[in-house]
C-alpha cells in the first residue's frame, strides 16, 4: 500500500498527513496551545518527536515546543489522545480518534452535581476560561427601577461568602475582585458593595442569596422570582485543574484529573531562582498555581496541579520536580495494538517509553569476501624520470606568467599547449631537438 506524507502549516498549526487508498489521517499540532509537558515525546513508539528548546520558549522563544519528525511518525494517535492541554487533534477521514472507543485517551474534566445552585465562584477562577454561568433572569427583566423609593439594605460580611448570584442578578451589587492573583486565595473577589443608586429595595435579593446575608427593608416588589441558572462546561477548554471545585463553597462541582503525583521544590537549587526575571514556570503552567514567596523564590499549590511537568522541563535551575504516579484514562479495549497503548500509559508514569526488544532478532550471515590484492607498483626507469623532472624545471616557470596563464584559458588545450612548449623552448619529439 503506497503511503503519501506531507506537512503544511497555517498560523500556530502544524499539520501532519498521511494519505493513501484507504484513508487520509491528519495529525493537527497547536505549538502555541502547547505548554510543552513533554509527555507525547515519552510515549511516542517510533521518537517521532523531541522536545524543543523548553526553557528558551518558556520565556518568550516564539517555537514549537514539540518537533515532529513526518518520515518516523506512524500516525498512530497516541499524543493526541494523551495531551493534557489538549495541543494535538488526530482525525482519519475527518472522524476524531477521541470518539472511537477502541483507542483509550486521557480522563479529565469538570461537572456540575446536584448540589450546584449555580453561583458565580467557579467562572472567573477557571484558568482557561472554559466555565461560563448563566441564570434565566436578571433585576431588568422584572421591569424598570421603581422610582422615589425609600429603604435599607445590608449584607453581613461575616456571613457573605462572595458567591456573587446577588451580583448576577441586580446591578446594585458590585463585586471587588482582587487587585492581584494568589493561587493560595483561590476567592477572585475581595467584597462585596452596593450601589443604592441602582436599588429600589425590592428584596428580592433576599430570597436569592443561600447565606441569608441580605436583609432589605422597604416595599416589595409585587413579582415571582423564579431564579435558576447553568454552568457550561467547555470539555474542549477544561484539563481538570480542579480550581473550580477548590473555590466553590457548596462542593457541588466533580472534578477529574488528568494525573495524581506530587511535586517538589529542591530547595537547594532554588538560591538561582529568579521568578522575576525567569517566570517560566508561571508562563507554562496551564493551572496557575504558582505564585513568589515572601522570601522572593517561587512556591506552588499543588492541590491545584495537574503535574503536566511542563515547569519542571521550564526550569533553568532545575528546582521543580514533578512526579506522575496514576494516569487517568479510558479501558484499554483487547485490540491488535493493545499492548502498545498500555506501554504508552505507562510511560506516562515512568517517563521512559521500552522500546522494542531487538536482542533476539536474526541477522543474515555475514559474506566472506575475498581481499582485493595489492596494486604492485610499476618499476621506474631513474634515467627517464631524469628527463621528465629536467622537462619540468623548463615549463614550470613559464606557467607562472600571467601571459602565458591567458593563453592557456582563451586557446583550446591542444593550441595553447603547443604555444606553451614553443615559448619554453622544449623540443616536440618529432621535430628534433632545440636549444634552450
Amino acid at each position: 500500500m503506497k503511503l503519501e506524507k506531507e506537512m503544511d502549516v497555517e498560523g500556530s498549526h502544524i499539520r501532519s498527513i498521511q494519505r493513501s487508498e484507504e484513508s487520509t489521517k491528519i495529525l493537527d499540532y497547536d505549538y502555541k496551545r502547547c505548554n510543552g509537558c513533554g509527555i507525547c515525546v515519552d510515549l511516542c513508539p517510533t521518537k517521532a518527536l523531541q522536545k524543543g528548546p523548553l526553557i528558551e520558549i518558556a520565556t518568550g522563544l516564539d517555537a514549537p515546543p514539540v518537533l515532529i519528525d513526518l518520515d518516523e511518525c506512524v500516525f498512530c494517535g497516541m499524543c493526541a489522545n494523551f495531551c493534557p492541554v489538549k495541543a494535538y487533534r488526530f482525525t482519519v477521514n475527518d472522524e476524531d480518534i477521541q470518539e472511537d472507543l477502541n483507542y483509550p485517551r486521557l480522563l479529565l474534566g469538570a461537572k456540575p452535581n446536584e448540589k450546584c445552585l449555580p453561583c458565580s465562584l467557579c467562572e472567573p477562577v477557571c484558568p482557561t476560561e472554559a466555565i461560563t454561568v448563566l441564570f434565566n433572569k436578571t433585576r431588568e427583566d422584572l421591569g424598570p427601577l421603581r422610582e422615589g423609593i425609600e429603604g435599607r439594605i445590608e449584607v453581613d460580611g461575616e456571613k457573605c461568602n462572595l458567591c456573587g448570584i446577588c451580583s448576577s442578578f441586580c446591578k446594585a451589587f458590585v463585586m471587588m475582585e482582587k487587585e492581584k492573583r494568589d493561587p493560595r486565595e483561590i476567592v477572585p473577589f475581595d467584597q462585596l458593595l452596593v450601589d443604592e443608586d441602582l436599588c429600589d429595595y425590592c428584596g428580592l435579593c433576599v430570597g436569592i442569596c443561600p447565606e441569608e446575608a441580605i436583609s432589605v427593608e422597604g416595599p416589595p416588589l409585587d413579582a415571582v422570582l423564579d431564579l435558576h441558572g447553568d454552568i457550561l462546561v467547555d470539555s474542549d477548554l477544561c484539563m481538570g485543574c480542579g480550581r473550580c471545585a477548590l473555590v466553590c463553597p457548596y462542593e457541588a462541582i466533580d472534578v477529574v484529573k488528568p494525573f495524581e503525583g506530587k511535586i517538589d521544590l529542591l530547595e537547594e537549587r532554588l538560591p538561582e531562582c529568579d521568578p522575576l526575571g525567569c517566570h517560566g514556570c508561571f508562563n507554562v503552567c496551564p493551572s496557575g498555581c504558582w505564585y513568589q514567596r515572601e522570601d522572593g523564590k517561587v512556591g506552588v499549590v499543588e492541590e491545584q496541579c495537574i503535574f503536566c511537568g511542563a515547569c519542571a522541563n521550564a526550569c533553568h535551575c532545575l528546582a521543580i520536580d514533578v512526579e506522575r504516579q496514576e494516569v487517568s484514562h479510558t479501558a484499554v479495549m483487547e485490540t491488535p495494538w493493545a499492548e502498545e497503548w498500555k506501554e504508552a500509559i505507562r510511560s506516562i508514569v515512568k517517563g521512559v517509553r521500552r522500546r522494542p526488544d531487538l536482542s533476539g532478532a536474526i541477522e543474515p550471515p555475514k559474506i566472506e569476501k575475498t581481499p582485493i590484492p595489492k596494486v604492485k607498483a610499476p618499476e621506474r626507469d631513474p634515467s627517464m624520470l631524469k628527463l621528465v623532472g629536467e622537462r619540468l624545471d623548463l615549463l614550470l616557470p613559464v606557467m607562472k606568467k600571467p601571459k602565458v596563464r591567458f593563453i592557456w584559458e582563451r586557446d583550446s588545450p591542444e593550441e595553447a599547449a603547443e604555444k606553451i612548449v614553443d615559448r619554453a623552448k622544449i623540443a616536440r619529439p618529432e621535430a628534433g631537438a632545440k636549444e634552450g
